[in-house]
């Protein structure tokens, strides 16, 4: 194996696996040593910069972090389920006892003269508007609706997330200058073209809620609701109460929303039905487990086959009861188990089973390529359309996903308009900043707390049942307090502080071999890499994560560490007698619009197909 080239700044990225795992590129460590100091406004700017939306994601993120963490992979006689640190709800944190941060946004600035339209104000829109409004152009957010927030405004309950993280977060990116058009829908991106703007974004989502056509479907229509509809009726109060026995049909997390929203406005009897597997639904864990807490069942591998109505109204429904049965390769098929079908009563059903983009505004003979799903054609990275002036992010472009990926589609797509206006290829895409500081502060003191704790995972407190139960709006989760939300930052293994090994100053003597409650070091002759991980004194079981390999030693050897396993607990550092291994905090920031993302010498705009 080569040298590690350290340098590279995706090498120790990847090592920092939260934030590798962020689509947005949070620096996790970063703002969870800031919360144990105290100081959460500094953690919640740390957030704002990249993530847009901290009290909001702080609540309703899908956390894609917390799999990815370190201390899921490497926690075993704590728990007898090791769990990562609870990053999510330490950001909530950080929202809640911040201090007032307005003065510490980015001014108004004055403007360069170019447009841009945003059409939705949902969060890839708002991300885009927060990136280029403080750079002098005009941003103009269009919605439909009355506020901005798109779909985390009217899809996410109250009990979830309150209006008032909503109003204060997209507040923050209207007062940089932002012009916010409320209640008008785009119906013609041809006419939208015509008005002037220099470059538009389109950040729409995926607005249709699919539907299930069964025997029954229209018969009973009254009392058949698609999901993300009814959700947004709630949210508006249309509605403010369901009939006694609800089935929700789906397992995503709008499902979930949908089931415990019914359980709230006084439903007695409310299930979950999906033909998938429980493990197979695409619902988060946390929103299953919630929607169980609260008494609601979860029936899987149930098929719907048709709607029974009696006298023009819904009386139940009918479904095939299936298994799972997998081929030789692992494809996996729903087949009949013969069972005679189910008929399960209810009085209201809520079809949470998809949802689909809709582009019915935008003329297709406008310059706008569509596959044959109905999504654009993008550059990869860039988001452009194959009309150079308009962009795509969030839902809009590549199907439903979720907000911190909406809001890492708009960073990407604020960086292609600023290129773009600037004539430069919006297919070169800016490199990252970085940089490693050594946190040494002694012989053997380091700037940041490196023992590591032993707590198992805290728990976030939920109101009472019987509050929380009564009422759509009162929120479920209670957040950690001061004291607890210390100790569950204090789990947090620091992974962007890097182990660094400088092999000139080795003498080999082992000590960090020895020293090390993991044994991911190890010196050993050099050989391929599929080899080499069966000699290490732990075996490397994650090739996704690469070895930290040394140039040659004095005997001809290596140093290899495996960095899947590291505590970053620095006890090599503080054992080595000649200082070859150093703490060094690696902070890597991603290039947002503006300056930094631009070639020194202008280009020419690329238009991607």
């Amino acid at each position: 194996m080569q040298r590690t080239d350290i340098a590279d700044p995706a090498y120790f990225h990847k090592v920092v696996d939260c934030q590798y795992a962020c689509p947005a590129h949070t620096p996790v460590p970063e703002y969870i040593r800031l919360i144990a100091q105290g100081r959460y406004g500094d953690a919640y700017m740390v957030n704002w910069v990249s993530n847009v939306f901290p009290g909001i994601l702080g609540r309703t993120c899908d956390r894609p972090c917390e799999p990815a963490c370190r201390r899921g992979r490497v926690e075993e006689a704590q728990s007898e389920k090791p769990e990562p640190v609870a990053i999510c709800r330490l950001k909530r944190v950080a929202a809640d006892m911040k201090d007032d941060v307005r003065a510490r946004m980015p001014g108004r600035a004055a403007s360069n003269g170019k447009r841009i339209a945003c059409i939705g104000a949902g969060p890839a829109s708002l991300t885009v508007a927060r990136d280029l409004a403080p750079l002098g152009y005009q941003v103009t957010v269009f919605d439909g609706e009355a506020k901005p927030g798109g779909f985390i405004r009217t899809q996410i309950p109250r009990f979830r997330l309150p209006e008032s993280v909503i109003d204060e977060e997209c507040g923050y990116i209207l007062d940089l200058g932002v012009e916010f058009v409320a209640g008008r829908r785009i119906e013609s991106m041809k006419a939208l073209l015509t008005e002037g703007y220099d470059a538009v974004f389109v950040g729409c989502g995926a607005p249709r809620g699919r539907d299930l056509p069964l025997p029954g479907r229209q018969e009973a229509a009254g009392q058949i609701h698609i999901g993300i509809d009814w959700l947004a009726s709630v949210s508006f109060g249309h509605v403010t109460r369901v009939a006694p026995r609800v089935i929700v049909l789906g397992g995503g997390n709008t499902a979930m929303d949908c089931c415990r929203s019914a359980r709230r406005l006084g439903a007695s009897e409310v299930k979950v039905i999906v033909r998938s597997g429980f493990e197979e639904m695409k619902a988060s864990p946390w929103e299953k487990e919630d929607a169980m807490h609260e008494g609601i069942p979860i029936i899987n591998y149930h098929v719907p086959k048709a709607f029974v109505h009696e006298g023009g109204r819904l009386a139940g429904m009918r479904f095939e009861v299936v298994e799972a049965v997998y081929d030789e390769r692992g494809r996996r098929s729903l087949v009949p188990t013969g069972q005679p079908e189910v008929f399960i009563p209810c009085d209201e059903v809520l079809v949470a089973v998809g949802q689909e983009n809709a582009f019915p505004w935008i003329e297709r003979d406008c310059g706008i390529a569509f596959h044959d799903t109905g999504l654009p054609a993008l550059g990869q990275d860039s988001f452009q359309s194959t009309l150079p002036q308009v962009f795509f992010g969030g839902d809009a472009a590549l199907g439903p996903k979720n907000i911190i990926t909406a809001v890492a589609h708009g960073h990407e797509a604020a960086v292609s308009i600023d290129r773009f206006l600037h004539g430069q290829d919006v297919e070169q895409r800016p490199a990252p900043r970085t940089n490693l500081i050594s946190q040494k502060m002694g012989i053997h003191e380091w700037s940041y707390d490196n023992q590591t704790s032993l707590d198992a995972r805290f728990k976030v407190p939920w109101a009472k049942a019987e509050i929380a139960l009564a009422s759509i709006k009162v929120e479920v989760e209670l957040g950690f307090d001061a004291a607890t939300a210390l100790r569950e930052a204090h789990r947090c293994l620091n992974c962007d502080v890097q182990t660094v090994f400088t092999e000139s100053a080795c003498i080999e003597c082992d000590a960090c071999v020895d020293i090390c409650p993991v044994d991911c070091i190890t010196f050993t002759q050099n050989g391929t890499e599929s080899e080499l991980r069966t000699r290490l004194k732990a075996p490397a079981l994650h090739p996704e994560q690469a070895l930290y390999v040394s140039g040659q030693l004095k005997t001809g050897r290596v140093m290899v560490k495996d960095e899947d396993v590291c505590l970053h607990c620095g006890l090599c550092a503080e054992r080595c007698p000649t200082g070859a291994w150093d703490m060094q905090k690696f902070l890597l920031e991603t290039t947002k619009a503006g300056p930094a993302c631009r070639d020194a010498v202008g280009g020419t705009a690329g238009v991607s197909a």
